[in-house]
């Protein structure tokens, strides 16, 4: 496998079923992005969105970090050659999106930390789903919505996968094992008031 900025020559082989055949995937890993200054984008990703800052392999040698939350990470990797920023916020520019449980205070949150943003709104079927979309400090876009409120309605036979349920893992290591490795220093479990949900938090 190549370094990191090299382009390998990829050879595609094809097999008798690899037409109809759909890959094993399982879910999305994680979103990168190259940022002018990792450092602030940490700060963003953290304080804006509640991202928490994890480890990354050691053998990395680049600037960079990586942050973990909602089942999805966010890699960044700094560079001087970042494109540059977008001033106009455009809702049909590339971006990343997450579902949000309550817009109107991610809206008090945004106008207090003075993060220009624009919104928008999606009709269907008497549905509506609303839309709020502002930039990270280099730019790219992030989108915030109710989107779960409109139905996922496949246009053909292909069956949906499901996330899994199953035990979460960072990045394919069970928490079990970032435990004994001493990668976790402190860790609290804390229970809900029905006593039903179980979570562990740690601090890297």
């Amino acid at each position: 496998m190549g370094n990191v900025g090299e382009i390998e020559e990829m050879q595609w082989f094809s097999s008798p079923d690899s037409t109809t055949a759909t890959l094993p995937l399982l879910s999305l890993n994680h979103v990168s992005f190259v940022c002018k200054s990792v450092s602030k984008s940490v700060r963003f990703y953290e304080q804006v969105l509640g991202f928490v800052l994890i480890k990354r392999p050691s053998s990395f040698n680049f600037e960079g970090a990586w942050l973990f939350n909602y089942g999805i990470g966010i890699h960044l990797l700094e560079s001087e050659s970042v494109p540059t920023k977008k001033e106009k916020i455009n809702p049909k520019d590339n971006h990343i999106s997450f579902q949000c449980s309550d817009m109107e205070q991610v809206i008090r949150k945004l106008e207090a930390m003075k993060i220009e943003y624009v919104t928008g709104v999606v009709e269907e079927g008497g549905i509506q789903v609303d839309q709020l979309f502002f930039h990270d400090p280099d730019g790219y876009m992030i989108e915030i919505c109710n989107c779960q409120n409109l139905p996922v309605l496949p246009l053909t036979s292909c069956t949906l996968k499901l996330p899994s349920s199953a035990v979460p893992s960072l990045y394919g290591t069970k928490l079990s094992h970032l435990i004994i490795e001493g990668l976790i220093q402190h860790k609290t479990f804390k229970r809900n008031e029905a006593g039903r949900h179980l979570a562990l938090q740690w601090r890297l």
